[in-house]
Protein backbone atom coordinates (compact mmCIF):
# COMPACT_ATOMS: atom_id res chain seq x y z
CA UNK A 1 0.00 0.00 0.00
CA UNK A 2 1.43 3.39 -1.02
CA UNK A 3 1.96 5.90 1.78
CA UNK A 4 0.40 9.32 1.47
CA UNK A 5 2.76 12.13 0.60
CA UNK A 6 3.69 14.16 3.68
CA UNK A 7 5.89 17.13 2.87
CA UNK A 8 8.72 17.52 5.37
CA UNK A 9 8.76 21.26 4.78
CA UNK A 10 7.05 23.77 2.52
CA UNK A 11 8.84 24.35 -0.74
CA UNK A 12 10.52 27.70 -1.17
CA UNK A 13 8.83 30.02 -3.72
CA UNK A 14 11.27 29.43 -6.61
CA UNK A 15 11.37 25.59 -6.37
CA UNK A 16 7.58 25.64 -5.92
CA UNK A 17 7.18 27.72 -9.11
CA UNK A 18 9.57 25.47 -11.05
CA UNK A 19 7.74 22.34 -9.87
CA UNK A 20 4.34 23.85 -10.72
CA UNK A 21 5.58 24.70 -14.24
CA UNK A 22 5.04 21.05 -15.20
CA UNK A 23 1.34 21.94 -15.60
CA UNK A 24 2.28 24.02 -18.64
CA UNK A 25 2.43 20.67 -20.47
CA UNK A 26 -1.28 20.08 -19.86
CA UNK A 27 -2.45 22.16 -22.90
CA UNK A 28 -0.04 20.13 -25.04
CA UNK A 29 -1.66 16.84 -24.00
CA UNK A 30 -5.14 18.34 -24.49
CA UNK A 31 -4.01 19.37 -27.99
CA UNK A 32 -2.95 15.79 -28.71
CA UNK A 33 -6.40 14.61 -27.60
CA UNK A 34 -7.91 17.03 -30.14
CA UNK A 35 -5.51 15.68 -32.80
CA UNK A 36 -6.69 12.16 -31.98
CA UNK A 37 -10.29 13.26 -32.51
CA UNK A 38 -9.27 14.45 -36.01
CA UNK A 39 -7.73 11.01 -36.68
CA UNK A 40 -10.94 9.29 -35.54
CA UNK A 41 -12.93 11.48 -37.96
CA UNK A 42 -10.47 10.74 -40.79
CA UNK A 43 -10.69 6.99 -40.05
CA UNK A 44 -14.49 6.96 -40.32
CA UNK A 45 -14.51 9.06 -43.50
CA UNK A 46 -12.13 6.59 -45.19
CA UNK A 47 -14.06 3.58 -43.85
CA UNK A 48 -17.39 4.95 -45.10
CA UNK A 49 -15.85 5.61 -48.54
CA UNK A 50 -14.51 2.04 -48.61
CA UNK A 51 -17.92 0.55 -47.72
CA UNK A 52 -19.71 2.74 -50.25
CA UNK A 53 -17.17 1.85 -52.96
CA UNK A 54 -17.65 -1.85 -52.15
CA UNK A 55 -21.35 -1.40 -52.93
CA UNK A 56 -20.59 0.28 -56.27
CA UNK A 57 -20.61 3.99 -55.41
CA UNK A 58 -18.45 5.60 -58.11
CA UNK A 59 -17.92 8.91 -56.24
CA UNK A 60 -16.66 7.11 -53.12
CA UNK A 61 -14.32 5.03 -55.28
CA UNK A 62 -12.87 8.13 -56.95
CA UNK A 63 -12.41 9.76 -53.53
CA UNK A 64 -10.43 6.71 -52.39
CA UNK A 65 -8.31 6.70 -55.54
CA UNK A 66 -7.58 10.43 -55.17
CA UNK A 67 -6.66 10.10 -51.48
CA UNK A 68 -4.32 7.19 -52.22
CA UNK A 69 -2.67 8.83 -55.20
CA UNK A 70 -3.31 5.55 -57.01
CA UNK A 71 -2.72 5.51 -60.77
CA UNK A 72 -3.49 2.84 -63.32
CA UNK A 73 -3.16 2.46 -67.09
CA UNK A 74 -6.94 2.35 -67.38
CA UNK A 75 -9.58 4.26 -65.42
CA UNK A 76 -10.56 2.55 -62.19
CA UNK A 77 -14.28 1.75 -62.34
CA UNK A 78 -14.57 -0.76 -59.50
CA UNK A 79 -12.94 -1.53 -56.20
CA UNK A 80 -10.05 -3.91 -56.78
CA UNK A 81 -7.82 -5.86 -54.39
CA UNK A 82 -4.91 -3.39 -54.57
CA UNK A 83 -7.04 -0.36 -53.71
CA UNK A 84 -8.75 -2.30 -50.89
CA UNK A 85 -5.39 -3.34 -49.48
CA UNK A 86 -4.02 0.22 -49.66
CA UNK A 87 -7.11 1.63 -47.91
CA UNK A 88 -6.99 -1.04 -45.19
CA UNK A 89 -3.27 -0.36 -44.64
CA UNK A 90 -4.13 3.34 -44.36
CA UNK A 91 -6.76 2.53 -41.72
CA UNK A 92 -4.23 0.40 -39.81
CA UNK A 93 -1.80 3.31 -40.06
CA UNK A 94 -4.37 5.64 -38.45
CA UNK A 95 -4.96 3.11 -35.64
CA UNK A 96 -1.23 2.77 -34.97
CA UNK A 97 -0.76 6.56 -34.88
CA UNK A 98 -3.74 6.74 -32.51
CA UNK A 99 -2.04 4.14 -30.28
CA UNK A 100 1.12 6.24 -30.39
CA UNK A 101 -0.86 9.31 -29.33
CA UNK A 102 -2.39 7.41 -26.39
CA UNK A 103 1.07 6.29 -25.25
CA UNK A 104 2.37 9.87 -25.42
CA UNK A 105 -0.71 11.38 -23.72
CA UNK A 106 -1.15 8.84 -20.91
CA UNK A 107 2.51 7.92 -20.40
CA UNK A 108 3.74 11.50 -20.74
CA UNK A 109 1.14 12.90 -18.34
CA UNK A 110 1.82 10.14 -15.79
CA UNK A 111 5.60 10.57 -16.08
CA UNK A 112 6.03 14.33 -16.35
CA UNK A 113 2.87 16.01 -14.98
CA UNK A 114 0.91 14.14 -12.33
CA UNK A 115 -0.10 10.68 -11.15
CA UNK A 116 -3.45 9.42 -12.44
CA UNK A 117 -3.99 7.06 -9.47
CA UNK A 118 -5.28 4.26 -11.70
CA UNK A 119 -4.10 1.47 -9.38
CA UNK A 120 -6.79 -1.21 -9.21
CA UNK A 121 -8.75 0.24 -12.15
CA UNK A 122 -9.85 -2.65 -14.45
CA UNK A 123 -8.89 -0.68 -17.59
CA UNK A 124 -5.45 0.43 -16.43
CA UNK A 125 -2.94 -0.25 -19.24
CA UNK A 126 -0.49 -3.02 -18.27
CA UNK A 127 2.53 -1.00 -19.41
CA UNK A 128 1.57 1.96 -17.19
CA UNK A 129 2.64 0.03 -14.07
CA UNK A 130 6.31 0.39 -14.96
CA UNK A 131 6.31 3.43 -17.23
CA UNK A 132 9.17 5.91 -17.05
CA UNK A 133 10.98 8.14 -19.53
CA UNK A 134 13.23 5.27 -20.76
CA UNK A 135 10.38 2.77 -21.20
CA UNK A 136 8.31 5.43 -22.96
CA UNK A 137 11.15 6.15 -25.41
CA UNK A 138 11.52 2.44 -26.29
CA UNK A 139 7.75 1.99 -26.75
CA UNK A 140 7.54 5.12 -28.90
CA UNK A 141 10.46 3.88 -30.98
CA UNK A 142 8.72 0.54 -31.59
CA UNK A 143 5.47 2.31 -32.48
CA UNK A 144 7.26 4.57 -34.98
CA UNK A 145 8.87 1.50 -36.59
CA UNK A 146 5.43 -0.08 -36.95
CA UNK A 147 4.02 3.07 -38.57
CA UNK A 148 7.05 3.33 -40.86
CA UNK A 149 6.60 -0.34 -41.86
CA UNK A 150 2.99 0.31 -42.88
CA UNK A 151 4.02 3.32 -44.97
CA UNK A 152 6.79 1.31 -46.63
CA UNK A 153 4.42 -1.56 -47.42
CA UNK A 154 1.91 0.88 -48.93
CA UNK A 155 4.68 2.33 -51.12
CA UNK A 156 5.81 -1.12 -52.31
CA UNK A 157 2.25 -2.16 -53.16
CA UNK A 158 1.82 1.06 -55.14
CA UNK A 159 5.45 1.06 -56.35
CA UNK A 160 4.55 1.77 -59.99
CA UNK A 161 3.47 5.29 -58.97
CA UNK A 162 6.69 6.11 -57.09
CA UNK A 163 10.11 7.14 -58.31
CA UNK A 164 12.91 4.67 -57.53
CA UNK A 165 14.71 7.35 -55.47
CA UNK A 166 11.60 7.85 -53.31
CA UNK A 167 11.37 4.11 -52.59
CA UNK A 168 15.10 3.97 -51.87
CA UNK A 169 14.97 6.86 -49.41
CA UNK A 170 11.88 5.45 -47.68
CA UNK A 171 13.75 2.16 -47.19
CA UNK A 172 16.85 3.97 -45.89
CA UNK A 173 14.80 6.08 -43.46
CA UNK A 174 12.97 2.97 -42.21
CA UNK A 175 16.34 1.28 -41.63
CA UNK A 176 17.53 4.35 -39.66
CA UNK A 177 14.38 4.11 -37.50
CA UNK A 178 15.17 0.43 -36.84
CA UNK A 179 18.78 1.15 -35.87
CA UNK A 180 17.72 4.09 -33.68
CA UNK A 181 15.17 1.98 -31.80
CA UNK A 182 17.75 -0.79 -31.31
CA UNK A 183 20.27 1.75 -30.00
CA UNK A 184 17.70 3.21 -27.56
CA UNK A 185 16.70 -0.26 -26.34
CA UNK A 186 20.35 -1.32 -25.94
CA UNK A 187 21.23 1.89 -24.07
CA UNK A 188 18.21 1.44 -21.79
CA UNK A 189 19.22 -2.17 -21.07
CA UNK A 190 22.83 -1.21 -20.31
CA UNK A 191 21.70 1.60 -18.00
CA UNK A 192 19.31 -0.82 -16.26
CA UNK A 193 22.15 -3.30 -15.67
CA UNK A 194 24.41 -0.50 -14.39
CA UNK A 195 21.76 0.66 -11.92
CA UNK A 196 21.17 -2.95 -10.79
CA UNK A 197 24.91 -3.51 -10.23
CA UNK A 198 25.18 -0.23 -8.33
CA UNK A 199 22.39 -1.32 -5.95
CA UNK A 200 24.35 -4.46 -5.17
Amino acid sequence: MTEKYRPSAALRPLPSLIFASRWLQLPLYLGLIAAQAVYVFHFWVELVHLLEAAFGNAEALQALVANLGYKADVQVTRLNETITMLVVLGLIDVVMISNLLIMVIVGGYETFVSRMNLEGHPDQPEWLNHVNASVLKVKLGMAIIGISSIHLLKSFINAANYDVKVLMWQTIIHSVFLLSALAIALTDRLMGHSAHDADH
